[in-house]
């Protein structure tokens, strides 16, 4: 499987607009949350931890979900998330994990998976009952946020909307979009929202 991060993670963590939008992120999980010191977290997509960092202290850990090793051995590497958060480069849309979580939360890691559904449906499985999702990225742009030669970006943000109509039909209630942030770039403005959500009762 190829890397589309390898080389980008050299300098992930100097990229100014990338700490803005992920301080705010973190914030806005934090704000929007029930965080509780025996919670079980996932981090899907964590890239570097740079959401992990601010959410690590308030739980008891963190499991770190990416497919790329480039960016992962930069968040193992960080002193700071030692015994804290445990980094697993797997594609858990093929390969699931054995274990569910109180919450998953993901920073601008959904327009980086084709299938919206099976994402969903993989968070929904991943959960305990009544345990929540955190997810921020994109709110539907022109296709100008990424470069137009990047690989591995399958959707030009999100509709709010339909998302939410996604997740109820796969099984979330109580769903709730925030405006986290807002990226300014070259001269447009890309809101990122961040939304939450409760796993119901199991569907059939």
């Amino acid at each position: 499987m190829t890397d589309h991060f390898n080389e980008k993670a050299k300098t992930w963590d100097a990229d100014d607009m990338i700490k803005m939008l992920s301080s705010a992120v973190g914030a806005a999980i934090l704000q929007h949350t029930r965080l509780e010191a025996q919670m079980e977290v996932m981090d899907f997509g964590a890239g570097t931890g740079l959401i992990s960092s601010h959410v690590a202290p308030k739980v008891n850990k963190i499991t770190a979900v990416d497919i790329s090793t480039a960016m992962l051995d930069r968040l193992v590497a960080k002193p700071e998330l030692h015994a804290r958060v445990e980094a697993v480069c797997q594609d858990i849309l093929e390969q699931p994990l054995s274990q569910q979580f109180d919450l998953i939360m993901s920073a601008m890691a959904m327009h980086h998976v084709k299938d919206t559904i099976k994402l969903i449906q993989t968070f929904y499985a991943h959960l305990k009952p009544g345990a929540s999702i955190a997810l921020a990225d994109l709110d539907k742009e022109d296709g100008s946020f990424h470069p137009a030669d990047v690989d591995g970006v399958y959707h030009a943000g999100f509709e709010r909307e339909p998302l939410q109509s996604i997740l109820e039909a796969h099984g979330f209630e109580n769903v709730v979009f925030h405006t986290a942030h807002t990226v300014h770039k070259e001269g447009k403005d890309y809101p990122i929202f961040l939304v939450v959500a409760t796993k119901s009762a199991e569907i059939n």
